[in-house]
């Protein structure tokens, strides 16, 4: 109970002796009148043309309305009025959560006046991404093979300057792709260095295609990269379970935005469900990462990053997946002539 509202009367009794009596389900303010014990709002005697409703969601569980717990920056926190139910619901706020630094790729956007054929500069990103070749070997590789010379600071700057070209064919071929049917997608965070300093690279990924949905690197691990992260593997749907670590930044963010997903934590990796899938990933990455010896500049490394996660996900055969790429196991129709088709369009 509070304390008495004296500028407040009972229209049916004239009496302004009253307490707060908690919220209805609207969201409007109750009140118990002390002499007569009748509950109102103030919202019952303006006509329903002036009550207030506030838009707030309806509890899951037991269908009585909701009032605003708290108010944060990423999302809402909205409590039932069921005194017996006291469900919890958290509301994303796509709005204000902060994009994931795999949608913030800058370079050209296509392959127009440039010195080398278009055959030269995709065989040089495909020696680069899939086999791992330093920018040095692949330069000797053209003059041998090709004699064509070609200086490895233009290889370089080729490994970089193109990924708006495969981001926006990437977004092309996704852009209906529907993974709620899955079981469970996989999140974890790896170090990477950029320029001696530590930053975390966060990744999701699906456990049934293989295919990586979604990349952020930051230089903290709080629960703000978590929400980018989920935020821009969200347009893929909603799976039944989310599997992370026991980082506490997962635990918002999986509440929030995979509010219908079960959040799974791995206590170790005796459990039945570990998260091997994205460590094995991991393994991959870093044998390629390790040969780079750091990235120069966080630009940098999230342009390679996008880059070496486009040819993992359409363009790399794996062996787990019967020597198909993750895109063609979920569904997109992907062979040499679609992937000229790709470049063509560019």
């Amino acid at each position: 109970m509070c304390k008495s509202l004296n500028k407040i009367s009972y229209p049916r009794c004239h009496s302004s002796n009253l307490y707060r009596f908690g919220k209805d389900k609207a969201g409007n303010q109750k009140y118990q009148c002390k002499d007569c014990r009748r509950q109102f709002t103030l919202e019952d005697y303006r006509g329903k043309k002036n009550r207030v409703l506030r838009g707030y969601p309806r509890c899951p569980v037991c269908g009585s309305g909701t009032y605003l717990h708290h108010d944060y920056e990423y999302y809402s926190h909205y409590t039932c009025n069921s005194k017996k139910c006291g469900h919890s619901i958290y509301v994303a706020k796509p709005i204000n959560i902060p994009s994931a630094s795999c949608e913030l790729i800058k370079g050209k956007t296509d392959f127009k006046r440039m010195r080398f054929p278009l055959f030269l500069i995709l065989t040089a990103l495909n020696l680069y991404y899939l086999n791992g070749s330093s920018t040095r070997r692949i330069s000797q590789f053209f003059k041998l093979t090709y004699n064509v010379k070609v200086s490895h600071v233009t290889i370089a700057s080729w490994c970089k300057k193109f990924a708006p070209i495969f981001l926006s064919i990437a977004n092309r071929l996704t852009e209906n792709l529907d993974l709620s049917a899955s079981d469970e997608w996989h999140a974890d965070e790896t170090v990477v260095f950029i320029n001696g300093k530590k930053h975390y690279l966060w990744l999701i990924i699906d456990s049934e295609t293989r295919m990586v949905l979604g990349f952020n690197l930051s230089p903290s691990r709080d629960a703000s990269q978590a929400f980018s992260l989920f935020k821009s593997a969200s347009k893929f749907g909603c799976p039944s379970a989310i599997v992370t670590d026991r980082l506490g930044s997962y635990n918002l963010a999986t509440k929030t935005i995979f509010n219908s997903s079960k959040h799974i934590k791995v206590q170790s990796f005796k459990d039945d469900i570990s998260n091997n899938l994205l460590e094995a990933f991991n393994d991959t990455f870093k044998d390629w990462y390790k040969r780079k010896r750091g990235f120069k500049s966080f630009e940098s490394a999230n342009t390679l990053i996008a880059m070496f996660i486009f040819h993992y996900n359409f363009l790399r055969p794996h062996y787990s997946l019967n020597n198909l790429t993750p895109a063609q196991v979920a569904g997109i129709l992907i062979d040499e002539k679609n992937i000229n088709n790709w470049l063509l369009s560019a």
